[in-house]
């Protein structure tokens, strides 16, 4: 527990859209929240930017930046010299796991989180995964969320002591991208400061292409809204 009584949690912060609406979701329900984001070896440093950007604007009691090298790996289009897929359709994007799946990410993520929860005395940690608009990656899955949480109440002191279990929040996991653009909407959440691109340009633009670009926007337009986002030749 934070001082004065004020309950904890950690917030995996990426600087998209989603984990953006997961912070001011944390907030709404009464955590003090403390964000981690990653370097990882991705192509370009445009999400840590705008993961800066949100925790500052957004209130986070504490932001924490982790190194770690999945470039080492590579095995990705986010990691490695692999193109990433532009101007597909939903229903081409649905067809299988894509090649801008990172292998164990959000498994290394989680459990990188679990650790530093573990030190704050937090038991609750939230990740902006969806498996609805875009099922394509596995470790964005309700199975998967489930099973992550009962390994994380096998593997740490604090829950098998009884003193703090871990709860494992994924509030997106079933919203299309309408709906979380819209609660997060009514929640205050400011979208010009986050970014959702595979492949922006050099100074941060996004490249409007990508399946993340495509489903922002269309999640924006089904709201009958704008993106605030920049995009390459805005």
């Amino acid at each position: 527990m934070a001082t004065g009584g004020e309950s904890r949690a950690v917030v995996l912060i990426s600087g998209g859209l989603d984990s953006s609406t997961c912070v001011a979701i944390a907030e709404r329900e009464g955590f003090g929240v403390y964000g981690i984001s990653f370097r990882y070896g991705q192509r370009h440093g445009t999400e840590i930017a705008a993961a800066e950007r949100v925790a500052e604007t957004m209130g986070v009691r504490e932001h924490i930046v982790v190194e770690i090298d999945l470039q080492q790996f590579g095995g990705s289009a986010l990691t490695d010299a692999i193109d990433v897929p532009k101007k597909r359709s939903v229903e081409e994007m649905g067809d299988d796991i894509p090649v801008t799946y990172v292998p164990a990410r959000n498994t290394v993520f989680l459990s990188l989180a679990l650790a530093w929860a573990e030190t704050l005395d937090a038991g609750d940690i939230f990740i902006g995964v969806n498996a609805l608009d875009y099922s394509g990656y596995p470790d964005c899955r309700p199975e998967y969320i489930e099973a992550f949480e009962r390994m994380a109440n096998l593997a740490t002191k604090a829950a098998v002591e009884g003193k703090q279990p871990v709860k494992i929040h994924a509030p997106l996991i079933n919203l299309t991208k309408a709906q979380i653009i819209r609660r997060g909407l009514d929640l205050g959440v400011d979208y010009a400061l986050t970014t959702s691109c595979y492949d922006p340009s050099p100074d941060g633009a996004a490249c409007g292409e990508c399946d993340a670009c495509l489903l922002r926007l269309r999640g924006f337009a089904e709201n009958g809204l704008e993106d605030p986002a920049r995009y390459i030749g805005g």
